[in-house]
């Protein structure tokens, strides 16, 4: 069965930190790029990727304060918010580069 578990997340204060993270199964994961996705009420936005060979990348608002990393032996994909904004409030959602596979998701509040 192919599926993302996420865990993670959860209430934390603005400039405090937080990390999300996936495990995923029932498909060769090291081959693909990995995602990170929030449903904001604005729309879904795309916050970063990691490549099969581990090239990052993220979007502008959280660059200097995410970093993304996976582990292909563990199945694993992370990713680490710092000083977080009341803007990062969201479902955060981890996918394959395509949202094929989505995680269930888990919600990020962040309070002033």
């Amino acid at each position: 069965q192919v599926q993302l578990v996420q865990s993670g997340g959860g209430s934390v204060q603005s400039g405090g930190s937080l990390t999300l993270s996936c495990a995923a199964s029932g498909y060769t994961y090291s081959r693909y790029c990995m995602a990170w996705f929030r449903q904001a009420p604005g729309g879904l936005e795309w916050v970063s990727d990691i490549t099969a060979e581990g090239v990052a990348s993220y979007r502008n608002s959280v660059k200097g304060r995410a970093t993304i990393s996976r582990d292909n032996a563990k199945n694993t994909l992370s990713l680490i918010l710092n000083d977080l904004k009341a803007e990062d409030t969201a479902m955060y959602y981890c996918t394959d580069e395509y949202l094929v596979l989505k995680s269930q998701g888990t919600q990020v509040t962040v309070s002033s």
